[in-house]
């Protein structure tokens, strides 16, 4: 499986992102570009909590990162709705 590149971590990216802020109830307040970076940020997040509970992160191929970046991308939010405030 040839690694994701630039425009791979933008797609998936935005669509972690996208339905992230849909789980959240955020959509509304987010735009394209916003959601890209949720989505990468998250899949960070989720790579490096992935790796610290045993996975192999790196060998995932397409719909793992997808996962990975979707499960990253809520607990960002919730973090940020967290220090908000809201629910």
């Amino acid at each position: 499986m040839p690694p994701l590149g630039f425009i791979g971590w933008i797609i998936i990216g935005g669509l972690a992102g996208w339905i992230a802020s849909k789980i959240k109830g955020t959509d509304a307040e987010q735009g394209v570009l916003l959601n890209i970076i949720v989505g990468v940020v998250g899949g960070f997040i989720g790579g490096w909590l992935l790796t610290l509970v045993g996975f192999d992160v790196a060998g995932g191929g397409w719909i793992f990162s997808f996962v990975t970046c979707l499960i990253g991308a809520v607990i960002l939010l919730t973090i940020v709705n967290m220090v908000r405030g809201r629910k």
